[in-house]
């Protein structure tokens, strides 16, 4: 990604325009499209080719598990995230008077289950001020009733990057009851992880990994296993699924092995895995070091445009998502679009996403089309 060879040959439709929206849909490999021939021929067999679709269950399972220095067991995979937080908010039981702590920097998937929840839990939000979530903020709202605390590693909103380590320190301290759970949707692939030892962690798979839909991503670390067990019906994460007891009793495997309720998403994690292969082979931490360099000058050229960003840079600390604020959102976009940049808007903001298949090419020929926006309108 980082080499231009390899851009070219793996991201052919990028050498005529800037796709800096990643944060919305990633731009798979070229060769992926063997993933799915693979799993085409494999699937023509029939029958006879589902050990080879199981097969290539674990090759992925083994592929995260590598890209996050864990082990397989540690990891599964959802269709969604959305069901991944579905099926997490079975394994937490909140007793009458507890508590969920939510952010207002999170996506809809990680936050929603928990105000559907049947036990009813009071939910608690976490406001950011100016675009950064204050630990001292979290400190008031964390108690000895607190069963959840719901965070996402980088923002999809501002692309703020939270401090992991001060967060994770309070939870523990303050309520060592509580799961923390953390959305890396918006950082895994990009980012080095420095969150591992949350109870769990969640990520959809079409984005900065490189993947298709169908796949999210589940890591649940073995401190953390028997403590979140999914309470879903299903046959695949069920221990005793055709067992003469079935029809008394379903027991699931405990952690990781339990989000996978069914018959898992086969092609899409097919396509996960070489997304994941294409990443591991170029390093995350290589990715990251030249992403956050794009992003710095980014940054700088917002600034000297006289455009603030939605959370502040932070050197050392970055995502690869910068946000800003625009009234001219769906024009400004617009005028993006003929000059084949591709943002995301939303709703009055601006969002730029920044991977390891982008240029600082295309960072400058942003900047430009922004100033030349800015001159003529």
């Amino acid at each position: 990604m980082l080499d231009p060879e390899l851009r070219h040959l793996e991201f052919p439709g990028l050498s005529n325009k800037t796709y800096l929206n990643t944060a919305a849909e990633g731009i798979p490999p070229a060769s992926s499209l063997e993933a799915f021939r693979q799993y085409q021929e494999d699937k023509l067999l029939g029958m006879d080719g589902r050990e080879r679709l199981f097969q290539a269950f674990d090759e992925s399972r083994q592929s995260a598990a590598d890209l996050l220095e864990l082990s397989a067991g540690e990891i599964s995979f959802c269709s969604s995230t959305s069901e991944a937080y579905n099926l997490l908010a079975t394994a937490i039981d909140f007793p009458d008077g507890a508590e969920a702590i939510l952010t207002n920097l999170d996506f809809p998937s990680g936050a929603t289950p928990w105000l559907r929840h049947p036990d009813k839990p009071t939910v608690r939000l976490w406001k950011h001020r100016n675009g950064e979530l204050a630990a001292d903020d979290l400190k008031e709202l964390l108690n000895e009733r607190t069963r959840l605390v719901q965070v996402s590693l980088v923002s999809f909103l501002t692309g703020y990057r939270l401090e992991w380590e001060t967060i994770r320190d309070l939870v523990r301290e303050k309520s060592p009851q509580a799961v923390l759970s953390v959305d890396v949707t918006q950082a895994a692939g990009r980012v080095a992880l420095d969150c591992l030892d949350a109870d769990c962690l969640f990520a959809s798979g079409y984005k900065w990994l490189l993947g298709s839909h169908g796949s999210c991503l589940v890591a649940i670390p073995k401190s953390s296993t028997h403590r979140l067990v999914v309470k879903a019906g299903g046959w695949y994460h069920l221990s005793n699924a055709f067992d003469e007891d079935r029809f008394e009793r379903a027991e699931t495997f405990p952690g990781a092995a339990g989000f996978a309720v069914g018959m898992p998403s086969f092609p899409a994690i097919y396509s996960l895995k070489h997304g994941m292969d294409l990443i591991r082979s170029v390093g995350v931490k290589a990715i990251a070091a030249r992403g956050d360099q794009l992003v710095s000058q980014l940054h700088e050229g917002l600034q000297q445009l006289g455009i603030p960003t939605m959370s502040p840079h932070q050197p050392g600390n970055s995502s690869g998502i910068v946000s800003f604020q625009s009234e001219s959102d769906a024009r400004l976009n617009a005028f993006l679009r003929e000059r084949n940049i591709h943002v995301m808007h939303q709703a009055g903001r601006i969002r730029i996403a920044v991977h390891g298949y982008n240029t600082g090419e295309d960072i400058s020929r942003l900047l430009a089309a922004l100033e030349e926006f800015q001159r003529t309108s």
